[in-house]
């Protein structure tokens, strides 16, 4: 029936150029010596490469990507402040591995418990941060396996904030990249994961950067070293060249040196193989209307978007457009008509709303009275 919307037909719009386009470089899994690994570009959640990736195993102080998130969270709310002055209490105090040697009730502002967490993987200023943000390291934890659920890490639990062995603290490397770019969001983090040497109480306790990539790897960020017995050597990497910024995790290595390699295998492999490119919008026809003051209505779409795509496959990006055949007056400015998708070799890259360009009033009797009128006596 004329004056319903008809539907969406399918206008083809296809821009391809075919092209020689260079292969992606394939990394084999002998390449990386982790045992569980996994490698991602944070913005789009795209894996780009992963060995073992879900399997469940101790992580260590990558625990703390998690803490410092909702510590970063905590912050951004006004839970609390940077410039907080908080007490240690026993059970902090208490903590061993790697840690800053705090006593019962001494004091250490915010600031300086994310460095010492950050810079040393303290494992009490940690517990400290823990209990300042929801009171007990116990309430702390609730809230990292609720926020662990709302990332979809769906293999995660929890059992302490600090990351020592502790039976059924578990994750998986394909967890810890999905808190890790949620980490990376809060950009004040790289203040501390990029700083190799820092000092606190007055210049009296030097810490040392655990991540050694930021002395050695071009555009690293962070993000976050851990070792333990039952976890292993392990490492959640962060880095960005140009408009490409990646994360590498590796679960279980057996040696500090062999965890740095196999991170920096996967961050040279992203960078190597793949960049944004920009979308080419096609035109887009008008869009008839049905008893409107006007007949058609200019679509549009203002998105000026980027995609993530394999290097030398840029030109053999698809666009597809979906449109309407017609709508009913009133049309609203910014009203949907349709969408445009981009693909590659079959794949879903992007799809962004087409348009109204500007509103249609609906034709009436007074609308058609002044048409009329005019057209009678004005010239």
């Amino acid at each position: 029936m004329r004056g319903k919307i008809k539907g969406i037909a399918m206008i083809m719009v296809m821009i391809l150029t075919v092209v020689l386009a260079v292969p992606v470089s394939a990394i084999s899994d002998e390449e990386v010596a982790a045992p569980s690994a996994i490698l991602i570009e944070p913005k789009t959640g795209k894996i780009l490469y992963e060995k073992n990736a879900n399997e469940v195993r101790p992580c260590a102080s990558i625990t703390k990507v998690m803490t410092l998130l909702l510590v970063m969270e905590a912050i951004d709310s006004g839970k609390i402040s940077m410039g907080d002055q908080v007490a240690a209490s026993a059970h902090a105090a208490s903590m061993g591995g790697s840690d800053i040697w705090l006593k019962e009730g001494e004091v250490m502002s915010v600031n300086d418990l994310i460095k010492a967490t950050v810079i040393m993987s303290a494992n009490d200023a940690a517990v400290v941060l823990a209990e300042h943000v929801y009171g007990t390291e116990d309430e702390f934890v609730k809230q990292m396996n609720i926020r662990a659920k709302q990332l979809g890490m769906n293999d995660t639990t929890f059992k302490n904030c600090n990351g020592l062995d502790e039976d059924g603290h578990l994750t998986t490397a394909h967890d810890v990249a999905l808190m890790s770019a949620a980490l990376i969001q809060h950009e004040k983090i790289f203040d501390y994961t990029l700083t190799w040497i820092d000092y606190l109480r007055d210049g009296e306790t030097q810490l040392v950067n655990t991540n050694k990539l930021i002395r050695s790897y071009k555009g690293i960020t962070g993000l976050k070293t851990g070792t333990t017995s039952q976890a292993g050597s392990c490492i959640s990497a962060t880095a960005t060249r140009d408009k490409l910024s990646l994360v590498a995790v590796v679960l279980g290595c057996a040696t500090t040196d062999e965890r740095f390699a196999s991170a920096s295998t996967l961050l040279d492999y992203g960078f190597a193989n793949f960049s944004f490119t920009a979308l080419s919008m096609p035109e887009f026809a008008a869009v008839p209307v049905y008893n409107g003051l006007e007949s058609e209505v200019q679509a549009e779409c203002g998105t000026q978007a980027e995609v993530l795509v394999p290097k030398g496959k840029e030109s053999s990006i698809q666009s597809q457009v979906e449109l309407s055949e017609g709508v009913e007056a009133p049309v609203e400015q910014g009203q949907l008509l349709g969408k445009v998708k981009y693909t590659l070799d079959g794949e879903l890259l992007a799809e962004y709303d087409i348009t109204a360009k500007t509103p249609i009033n609906k034709i009436g009797f007074g609308a058609v009275f002044m048409i009329l009128f005019k057209s009678l006596f004005c010239w």
